[in-house]
């Protein structure tokens, strides 16, 4: 029943998407196989990596010409829908099954072909203290997903038909929402096919000889964001917590901007964690009372992408009364422009390559 759900939510989105827009309608229609192993990125999981998962993508895919002028600057990318099932090829960790929203970007006169997908995915065999304790990497069968994918690619070979083949990676993480959560990367060799349903008749790009200069003063932005998050510690509760940010950003031109700006951070697991070091580990010296507030400042960078964008933040706690994860802190995710000023925001906040929590906001660019 899950796994038609799944199935569901790709055909819907699909047809979603595949609405008339601006310019011709042209599809692709593609399919996947993939065998590779799991990298082992934390000793923690070397009892869980005993064979090679192997699975397959299925992908729709919407062809972009040039009648928006973000559509010129990133060479006809195509958007689109993917759906992906990967066997563990361990009975612990059990089998996967993901939907993405993705991209293509093209480079090589086209001939090489990059992805990047984002979306959620459902595990069959998550942590379960009585009957599948060993699965430290999976602390939730509802997970977030990422999947990049490098291909050469030439399209409509023979009949409407062609080939693709390259290297896949593949994360899944529940970003701490629940624990454990030491997460999966799946580094793999894919090949496959792809239909095209339209004539092979040449495409025509449309081209621009200028395009329009994209200049603006600091812009001042103002975030809240929240979620549920639990400490390594299995069974010690999930909280929320609460962020308030505030950050300048200068436009470089029509992709990037620059960012500086701070972060509070009111975290209630670390309430829990403190609390339970205090009794449970006297020889840390951790005292009851520590505060459990953290504010740090940091840099960024935002990569604009139509009305979405892509942020990359590096930031440092100044104020760190409780020791947790070291003092450097980073922050990734995908922004959508509601209009000219408001904004949502999806963010997965980390320390390197630990996440802490997945971040769900909403800010306005004054």
């Amino acid at each position: 029943m899950k796994y038609s759900v799944l199935i569901a939510c790709f055909l819907v989105f699909a047809a979603c998407c595949s609405q008339e827009g601006e310019g011709p309608r042209r599809t692709t229609w593609e399919a996947n196989t993939f065998y590779g192993s799991v990298v082992l990125h934390n000793p923690d999981i070397s009892h869980l990596i005993k064979a090679h998962p192997q699975g397959l993508i299925l992908a729709w895919n919407k062809k972009t010409f040039g009648y928006r002028e973000w559509e010129q600057r990133y060479n006809y990318p195509d958007t689109g829908i993917s759906l992906l099932f990967q066997g563990m090829d361990n009975p612990t960790l059990g089998s996967n099954y993901s939907v993405y929203a993705h991209y293509n970007f093209y480079f090589v006169k086209r001939k090489m072909q990059f992805r990047i997908g984002q979306g959620i995915a459902y595990n069959t065999n998550p942590y379960n203290k009585y009957t599948n304790f060993r699965n430290n990497a999976y602390g939730s069968d509802i997970m977030s997903s990422t999947y990049l994918m490098f291909n050469f690619q030439k399209e409509q070979l023979w009949n409407h038909i062609g080939l693709k083949a390259g290297i896949t990676l593949v994360h899944y993480s529940n970003a701490n929402v629940k624990a454990p959560n030491t997460s999966t990367n799946t580094f793999a060799l894919n090949a496959g096919i792809v239909y095209d349903f339209h004539d092979d008749s040449p495409v025509d790009y449309i081209v621009k000889e200028k395009q329009h200069a994209v200049t603006e003063p600091i812009r001042l932005n103002l975030v809240f964001r929240a979620g549920v998050n639990e400490s390594d510690v299995i069974n010690s509760g999930q909280y929320p917590f609460y962020i308030f940010s505030t950050y300048a950003d200068k436009r470089l031109g029509a992709k990037s901007a620059l960012q500086l700006g701070g972060d509070l951070f009111f975290a209630n697991f670390l309430k829990e964690l403190i609390r339970y070091q205090a009794i449970s580990f006297p020889e840390r010296q951790v005292s009851a009372t520590e505060d459990y507030k953290r504010a740090g400042i940091f840099v960024g960078h935002e990569l604009f992408i139509n009305r979405m964008s892509i942020i990359t933040q590096l930031g440092y706690y100044l104020y760190y009364p409780f020791d947790f994860e070291g003092k450097v802190y980073n922050r990734v995710g995908l922004k959508y422009y509601l209009g000219k000023k408001w904004f949502g925001a999806v963010t997965l906040k980390s320390h390197a390559a630990k996440a802490e929590a997945v971040e769900f906001g909403m800010g306005i660019r004054l």
